[in-house]
């Protein structure tokens, strides 16, 4: 099993000033090793994770790897390719933010482990919200866990400036209640990601975020 290559992130720096379709189909050999090395680290991953997460097994590395190709038909940046490689391991999502789950992130300067719920669909954040309103210890003791303080230390993701939709603005869980997002992010340094034992960390962090993607998938459920 291969980690992730210094020649990956060598890659991912230069398509950073190279994203273009010249360049790329220049160097498209450099782009098939990094996504290659990089379907087998994730294949090791879904392969550990499942030990802690049994549905994980039933991913697919390839499909939850995400394409180069960037969609620019609404974006003002008609850079042609993303300067990430990536993927979400889920079993049970049928689009990428149905479903909290396993996100790895790998750009150099800006790598990361992610999960949770980014921008939920309007019944998953409905839902989500109803949770907390019903009953916010279970979350409360997960977020102030030793481990989720350590990896990760507290929720990201956007917040609504007023109170949502059904929940007055003196609710005693306002401040949880108004997240867009419940996202767990855990920053990496390039030099982490080269250590040949990087597998291991990320293990380490995913099991930690487990019972927040846990909580967040319940409310579903």
């Amino acid at each position: 099993m291969k980690n992730i290559s210094n020649s990956t992130l060598v890659f991912l720096n230069e398509i950073k000033t190279n994203n273009n379709r010249e360049w790329f189909a220049e160097n498209k050999f450099r782009y098939e090793a990094a996504r290659s090395e990089f379907v087998e680290f994730v294949e090791h991953m879904i392969n550990q994770i499942s030990k802690f997460d049994p549905p994980i097994e039933q991913v697919n590395a390839k499909k939850a790897v995400f394409r180069i190709y960037r969609d620019t038909r609404f974006s003002k940046d008609k850079s042609p390719y993303k300067i990430n490689i990536g993927a979400h391991l889920n079993a049970f999502a049928n689009k990428l933010h149905d479903r909290a789950g396993y996100y790895i992130h790998i750009e150099p300067g800006n790598c990361f482990l992610a999960g949770g719920a980014y921008m939920p669909p309007g019944p998953w954040i409905k839902a989500i919200r109803k949770e907390i309103d019903f009953d916010a210890a279970p979350l409360k003791k997960i977020i102030n866990s030793a481990s989720f303080k350590k990896y990760f230390g507290s929720i990201e993701g956007e917040q609504l400036k007023t109170s949502p939709r059904d929940y007055p603005k003196d609710h005693p869980e306002i401040d949880l209640l108004r997240y867009k997002s419940y996202l767990a992010v855990h920053h990496l340094t390039d030099e982490q990601v080269l250590v040949k034992d990087f597998d291991k960390h990320c293990l380490k962090v995913f099991k930690a975020l487990k019972p927040f993607d846990d909580f967040l998938n319940k409310a579903l459920d």
